[in-house]
Order: C-alpha cells, then sequence, then structure tokens
C-alpha cells in the first residue's frame, strides 16, 4: 500500500497528534522529509523529535499557525512555498469541531473555517511548488460523516440552525467537493488529488480546550477503533504508485476507492464552493 519517497518534501497539517501523527511519522520512515503546519510550538517540537528518530539525518520542520484565520493561513502557506521551491505530497488533515456555533475574526464559523477555507487557501498558496515537483499530490482527509448532507450557499456559515454534527458533516462534504474540483483544475498539471474517509478512529478532535465537551467526546472515543487504518490511508494516498494515476478519488480504509454520497459527487455545487471559496478568501473580486 506504500512505497520509499525518499527525498520528498511532504507538507502536513494536523500531525502533532492522531491519525496526522501516525502518517507523519510512517511518511519520514519512507524517507520523505516532513513539514509540519501546528498551532502549539510544543506539540510540535514533541513530534519533531519523534519525526527525527524515524528519519535521522533529514532536516524535518515546522511552521505554527492558527489555520482558523484566513491571514495566519496565508501567512503559513506564502513562508513554506518560500522556504520549499518543491513539494511532493499536501496532505491538508487538520480538522476540529465545536459544540456550539462559534465564529472567527474574519466572519467564518469556526468549523467551516477549519476543516474547508485552511485546505483551500494553504493549497491555493502552495499550488505552484506542487506543480512544480510533478509528479505531486494533495490528499485531503475528509469523513464519511458527509453522507446525508447538503450545501445551503444561502448560508454556508450555519447562522440558522447550527448543530455541530450538520457543521462537521457539511464541513466533510466541502473537502469532498473541493477535492474533485482542484483535480479538474490540475488535469494535465502532474498533480493528482484525492481524499479519504479514516474510519471511525480515535483521534484528538474537539478535545484541545477541556471542560464538558471534551470529557464526552473522550468518552465517545473510547467505543472508536486504533487510528492506525485512518492513517494507513493517507500514507497509501501520499505513497503508493497503484494511485499515482487517479485523481479525484475518495478512498476508505484498505485504501479502496468508494462511492461519496451524490451531494459530494454534484460538479456545479463543485464549482460554486470553489468560486465561493475564491471570495471568501479574497483571490477573487
Amino acid at each position: 500500500m506504500e512505497a520509499p519517497i525518499h527525498g520528498k518534501v511532504v507538507v502536513i497539517t494536523g500531525a502533532t497528534s492522531g491519525i496526522g501523527q501516525i502518517a507523519a511519522t510512517r511518511l519520514a520512515t519512507l524517507g520523505a522529509r516532513i513539514v509540519l503546519v501546528a498551532r502549539d510550538r510544543g506539540r510540535a517540537d514533541l513530534t519533531l523529535a519523534d519525526l527525527r528518530k524515524a528519519g535521522p539525518n533529514i532536516a524535518h520542520s515546522a511552521h505554527i499557525a492558527d489555520l482558523s484565520i484566513l491571514a495566519e493561513m496565508k501567512r503559513v502557506g506564502q513562508e513554506i512555498a518560500a522556504a520549499e521551491p518543491r513539494i511532493g505530497v499536501l496532505i491538508n488533515n487538520a480538522g476540529n469541531v465545536f459544540p456550539t456555533r462559534r465564529v472567527t475574526a474574519d466572519g467564518l464559523e469556526c468549523t467551516f473555517a477549519t476543516n474547508h477555507m485552511a485546505y483551500f487557501v494553504l493549497t491555493h498558496e502552495l499550488r505552484d511548488r506542487l506543480a512544480a515537483s510533478a509528479p505531486a499530490r494533495v490528499v485531503n482527509t475528509a469523513s464519511r460523516a458527509h453522507m446525508g448532507h447538503a450545501l445551503d450557499f444561502v448560508d454556508l456559515q450555519l447562522a440558522r440552525g447550527y448543530s455541530l454534527m450538520k457543521a462537521y458533516g457539511r464541513s466533510k462534504l466541502a473537502n469532498i467537493l473541493f477535492t474533485r474540483e482542484l483535480a479538474r483544475r490540475l488535469a494535465g498539471a502532474g498533480v493528482t488529488a484525492n481524499c479519504l474517509h479514516p474510519g471511525f478512529v480515535a483521534t484528538g478532535l474537539g478535545q484541545r480546550r477541556g471542560g464538558i465537551f471534551a470529557f464526552v467526546v473522550r468518552s465517545f472515543m473510547l467505543l472508536a477503533g486504533p487510528p492506525e487504518p485512518g492513517a494507513e490511508t493517507i500514507v497509501h494516498l501520499a505513497s503508493s504508485p497503484d494511485v499515482a494515476s487517479i485523481t479525484g478519488g475518495y478512498f476508505v480504509p484498505g485504501g479502496r476507492q468508494a462511492e461519496p454520497s451524490p451531494a459530494a459527487r454534484d460538479d456545479i455545487a463543485a464549482r460554486r464552493l470553489w468560486e465561493e471559496s475564491e471570495r471568501i478568501a479574497g483571490f477573487k473580486d
């Protein structure tokens, strides 16, 4: 399911815990140089120490940013682009959930900002580096939680009728639609884009801030499986020659390509989400 990727630069978000950390460590053992994007310097340094054990004599590095804030997304993307002339793989994996509706300084609902806009903006900032490194890959962590949801373009920020599952499910649907449209726009550039459902696995999602909600999430995670299968799917999409020519796909544990929901195969919605995301990010008037 995987192959050595010696010398390739892999940029990954959400890699200081859970499936992201396992995937980053595994990719380091395969010879990749890992570039982390993390919120917390202390957690990033601990992860870097583990990566240096897994992939010694490789200059793994970390950039610190709050991926819920547009300016931070752009800044870290531009910093990485300036530091890394070639990027072989971009793994958008960071995510979060919130029990009540919260709004960022940009006026965006926090789940949408963190789980979708961070993917969109970071990919935009690194797109030229990926193309310069072709063949290159983009891997987006989505979820089966997208099933049963549809985007409401009149209320993308869930100002009406917020619920945790609606916000999370729609953000994961956005990940799949973004992947499909990205694959279409990258056709012929030598850069593939695929996404995955990691499975119901134990992660640190929703647990960072503590409190009753974090306790409930931790208790729920006791029912989840180990994170390794989800990490294996990320590593598969990042490194396996078996998927080198596949783009726009949705994968499940075991490295198997599957069909997402009908709403996730709506190319008109995918294009509209892209255009709306450009407008929100300020990339298009």
